[in-house]
């Protein structure tokens, strides 16, 4: 299950129809960049790993062996991980279930637990109430469920703890594993071989499975079964071997409750079948889980909608802007005076358009920051949508965030400073503290946010926190990587010439007329547009954050943010076109929150999933924990579409009052 343990969305440019192929069901039989088969000898070893049990309930992970399951003999080893899956609360450990390459074992003994101390016993019995479930690893391959509604079958990944029946808790202490394998074909094999496979089921003990090409592992499933054994009957027996009597697996039916000062005994057995899945086919059972299929043509149809409604926009504004500037420029001087005098509009704030706005040093930081966290998207999910940070590769889309965010910092610098040199007309002094600023302030909200957040997960003993030791490292990038590149930038950003303003501005500001409305209020309305543009995807988005789902349509995501980007600033730049119209020259600010007002929608959105979608979520360190990474997430969009906004609107006002002729 995903968990969002960092930064979020966005992206933009090249190859859109390339990614919408990589992003479709059908598109498949490649290998994903940096991911190779693993070849399987019969009788080999194959080892099932342990990742930290979660809930849709609490939304906090924990760790596999906080409750009394078996611990493998040579004791609890942490599995190679990355910052990702540090930051995502995965904590991936060896655990004691064993299986040998296609030899198929059944009533396989794995060990009586300690009787339950009362404090175990009521932490099992929670975790059983709030629906934590058990998430198994092989070769890389989540454990997959299947459970029968009415006449099809639903796909769960992972297994529950356990199940309460009126005022008993049953444990689930038998695993039946099926082990889906295909035959491995090398080059020399495949040319051979072409498209055919075999699709017989492997005999127990596979002596007839002798094959030098060996064997991959295509699916990895698994049936919980709840069944009393009984704990006097495997005092003297041992790890792996077989249990003493025929044990029969009824998912339909559990009968080991589970009792204070009582053990626990569990049993496992394991089937090998041969599939025709190929290889790099294997992840497609778990990209077609119910309710994570994306409805390509509603998407689709929301798309095109929203497309076509802002290119209406943006042509009925590039005419009468154009009509206008015809009109004025083929009077004489003598008679743009006159209609100066007779006409209101934005012509009359030629001299007041580029006075500088009120808090200029906030707006180049945010506008420094948002065009880092726009970059940063725009490279992940490129490479996410190239099949570089697939769901086979756990943990890399968040420690690929991370990186390119970090080296983006000098893109942040630069902008930041560049805009503050030009509202200072060329004059750079005082870079060194914009600079810093940009490369203090969104970290230092994100810093903040989380730190708060994992005292909560500290203080539940969760595996989501993020340790102390993750906690520095992540400092000392944020100083010696983020805040080095961000100066460089700056530096840069300084040296560059600043963007001459094309009129003068009086010295004295024009009085701003009384406007019918609040101008405030159609900035905060005009994020619903942007809105419109993604809240489709938002839903699938939210879905993989938090109910476990996985998402792999980053294809269709670059589509519909780069339209974000596009209606993002064509909306800005009609609001600021309406505003100096009413001649309202303080358009710097209303161009940035015009755009960036579509994180507010996002954020109710956000409230509106929690009540709806995610009923079920138990307790208030929860919801907190909800509340807190929306806040961080908007936070990001809001910056990122605000900059595009403001960007849009700047060149669009240099290119308006460039073209009017004024003394």
């Amino acid at each position: 299950m995903a968990r969002p343990h960092g930064a979020l969305l966005l992206v933009a440019a090249a190859a859109a129809a390339a990614l919408l192929l990589s992003a479709l069901p059908g598109a498949r039989g490649f290998y994903l960049p940096g991911s190779y088969p693993h070849k399987y000898n019969p009788g080999e070893l194959l080892s099932v790993k342990v990742n930290s049990l979660t809930s849709i309930d609490t939304e906090m992970p924990f760790s596999y062996y906080s409750l009394p399951f078996c611990v493998p003999p040579e004791g609890v080893k942490d599995s190679a991980e990355n910052l990702g899956e540090l930051l995502m609360g995965d904590r991936i450990e060896n655990s004691p279930y064993r299986f040998k390459m296609y030899t198929n074992e059944s009533d396989v003994f794995l060990c009586r637990s300690t009787p339950l101390a009362p404090d175990a016993f009521a932490l099992l019995k929670k975790r059983i109430d709030e629906m934590y479930q058990v998430n198994l690893i092989l070769d890389n391959l989540p454990a997959i469920r299947y459970t029968k509604k009415d006449d099809y079958f639903l796909r769960w990944t992972g297994y529950p703890v356990g199940i309460r029946v009126g005022v008993d808790y049953y444990v689930f202490n038998h695993l039946q594993f099926t082990v889906l394998v295909h035959k491995y074909e090398d080059a020399n094999v495949a040319r051979v071989m072409g498209t055919a496979d075999a699709t017989d089921v492997i005999p127990a003990g596979g002596k007839d499975a002798g094959s030098s090409s060996g064997w991959m592992v295509v699916g990895f499933e698994v049936v919980p079964c709840s069944i009393k054994h009984n704990p006097d009957d495997v005092k003297s027996t041992k790890m792996y071997d077989r249990y003493p009597s025929k044990i029969k697996c009824d998912p339909t039916t559990v009968s080991m409750s589970i009792k204070e000062n009582e053990p626990i005994v569990y049993t496992y057995e394991v089937n090998f079948v041969e599939s025709d899945i190929k290889w790099p086919s294997r992840w497609d059972a778990y990209l077609k889980m119910e309710g994570a299929k994306v409805h390509w043509f509603s998407i689709l149809n929301s798309l095109m909608v929203i497309a076509f409604l802002a290119g209406i926009v943006f042509v009925i504004l590039l005419r009468t802007v154009r009509r206008d500037l015809t009109k004025y420029e083929e009077l004489d001087s003598e008679a743009q005076a006159q209609m100066n005098e007779e006409l209101s509009g934005w012509k009359l704030v030629v001299s007041d358009v580029f006075r500088a706005p009120s808090n200029p040093m906030l707006l180049c930081v945010m506008v420094g920051d948002g065009v880092q966290i726009l970059g940063m998207a725009v490279v992940t999910i490129l490479f996410a949508a190239l099949g570089f940070m697939s769901p086979a590769s756990r943990g890399t889309l968040i420690t690929g965030m991370l990186f390119f965010y970090l080296v983006l910092g000098i893109l942040a610098g630069y902008a930041g400073v560049r805009v503050w040199k030009t509202i200072k007309c060329g004059d750079h002094s005082g870079w060194v503290g914009v600079s810093w600023r940009v490369a203090c302030f969104f970290p230092g909200i994100a810093f903040l946010i989380l730190t708060t957040l994992n005292f909560l997960l500290w203080g539940s003993q969760s595996t989501g926190a993020i340790p102390f030791s993750l906690f520095v490292v992540l400092l000392l990038l944020w100083f010696c990587i983020s805040v080095p590149l961000t100066l460089v930038g700056g530096f840069l950003g300084a040296k560059a010439p600043h963007i001459e303003y094309p009129v003068r501005t009086n010295q004295i500001p024009r009085e701003i007329p009384p406007q019918r409305y609040p101008s405030w209020l159609l900035v905060l309305g005009a994020g619903t547009l942007p809105f419109g543009t993604l809240f489709i995807e938002l839903f699938f988005i939210m879905s993989s954050i938090w109910m476990g789902r996985v998402y792999y349509v980053f294809g269709f995501l670059f589509i519909v943010l780069l339209l974000l980007v596009i209606v993002c600033a064509e909306v800005s730049l009609v609001l600021t076109y309406m505003h100096l119209c009413v001649e309202d020259w303080k358009w710097w600010w209303k161009s940035f929150f015009s755009s960036g007002s579509v994180a507010i929608y996002i954020f109710l959105y956000s409230i509106n999933y929690l009540v709806f979608d995610l009923k079920s979520l138990s307790g208030p360190v929860s919801a907190t924990l909800y509340i807190g990474y929306s806040l961080f997430m908007v936070i990001a969009i809001m910056l990122a579409t605000g900059t595009v906004g403001f960007i849009s609107s700047f060149c669009f006002v240099h290119y308006l009052f460039s073209s009017v002729k004024a003394d």
